[in-house]
């Protein structure tokens, strides 16, 4: 069964993820394994919101 992080994410806006990525740096940065994965897989999810707000800008 795919876990809920496996499923793909709508396209959130950038703010959305940023919101998120700082959510889980409150606790002076320092992640879990599980942490630091959800950490990478929100970074690329925030590359790929740069790249459409990039490509919608033009």
């Amino acid at each position: 069964m795919p876990t809920s992080s496996s499923l793909p994410r709508a396209a959130r806006s950038l703010s959305a993820v940023n919101e998120e990525i700082r959510a889980l740096q409150v606790d002076g940065g320092l992640l879990s394994p599980e942490g630091r994965r959800q950490y990478e897989e929100l970074l690329v999810e925030w590359a790929a919101a740069v790249r459409r707000d990039v490509t919608e800008a033009a």
